[in-house]
């Protein structure tokens, strides 16, 4: 089933408007950075998150010019964190194309996500909605705290599911649910739909994660990174949590602090992969995105009255989970 077309179909319009406004933003006449900046448009992705905002915007009344500053301000918000992720994280690729810092120099990298910051926060101050510029600016306090949580954990020794959720749940979940935050906001919802909104987004999230980390047990070209390459980084995702925890194998979970110590070989790493799933990992990852998925539904039927964007936000949970990279 085609999903993304039934996800633009009733914001085609609303879509292509954005499409302008954030090419617009990410253009400069200076040499340097005008190269910088067209190569982080030349992978653009699917504009998942700017298509969260306009649905939820037109569920609770209409897509306004803050709408779209709103979702260009976050998009550039999200798009200037990457660039920086890829800094810290020492990567050399994003989206199947050499990250902007093996591209240049981490300097260059480091000023081109602070432009991209700066001028999310120009767009969003545009809105003229101080609830808007207040959200965005605790998104950003959020991702840059789940990032060093992140860090931190690294360095527990503790193999707790409970972590891993407080993680994702200040990245990855934060950027959705402030999607549907914002969409509300600017078509004026009040605040018991802006909170049932919010829970949406922070479900389809922690999805979202989920099916992120379930990748990285299995080999894929098009995913752009290898197998265990998560674990290469010192991190335990949601199958390998399970399976270790569920099992209590000494050997395995000797291993997985080898994995947060940074010390781990690769072959441990493939043992530790094949461990995860013969041992129900997997399994009980996709059992738990399914009762996401219920929650996200119960949103949809509870609070979607137009069938044409009930369609959509469905196909967008359907996508989520059933997406192959």
């Amino acid at each position: 089933m085609d999903y993304l077309s039934l996800i633009k179909e009733p914001i085609a319009g609303e879509l292509e408007r954005f499409n302008s406004l954030f090419d617009e933003s990410m253009s400069h006449t200076d040499g340097l950075l005008s190269q910088a900046l067209a190569h982080i448009r030349k992978k653009a992705g699917k504009r998942m998150r700017p298509m969260l905002i306009l649905l939820m915007a037109r569920n609770y009344g209409l897509v306004t010019p803050a709408t779209q500053d709103a979702a260009v301000g976050l998009e550039l918000l999200h798009t200037a964190s990457l660039v920086h992720d890829d800094v810290v994280d020492e990567s050399c690729e994003r989206r199947g194309q050499a990250s902007l810092n093996a591209t240049y120099n981490n300097k260059v990298a480091v000023l081109v996500g602070d432009y991209l910051l700066s001028t999310a926060l120009l767009h969003v101050s545009l809105t003229g909605n101080q609830a808007i510029v207040q959200y965005l600016a605790e998104l950003g306090r959020t991702l840059a705290s789940g990032e060093i949580l992140q860090l931190s954990n690294i360095r527990n020794s503790e193999v707790s599911e409970e972590v891993y959720y407080q993680v994702i749940r200040q990245k990855t979940a934060a950027l959705f649910e402030a999607c549907c935050a914002i969409g509300a906001l600017s078509a004026g919802a009040d605040q018991a739909d802006i909170e049932a909104a919010k829970n949406f987004g922070r479900n389809l999230g922690i999805i979202f994660q989920i099916r992120d980390d379930i990748f990285d047990y299995y080999p894929s070209a098009t995913i752009g990174k290898p197998t265990g390459n998560d674990m290469a980084e010192g991190k335990l995702t949601l199958p390998a949590i399970y399976a270790l925890n569920s099992t209590a194998d000494g050997r395995m979970m000797a291993i997985a602090r080898r994995v947060k110590e940074g010390t781990v070989s690769p072959d441990e790493i493939a043992a530790l992969v094949a461990f995860t799933k013969e041992n129900g990992g997997i399994e009980y990852a996709e059992r738990r995105m399914e009762e996401l998925r219920g929650l996200c539904c119960g949103f949809i039927e509870a609070n979607v009255a137009d069938a044409e964007i009930a369609r959509a936000l469905t196909a967008y949970v359907d996508f989520v989970i059933d997406r192959s990279k």
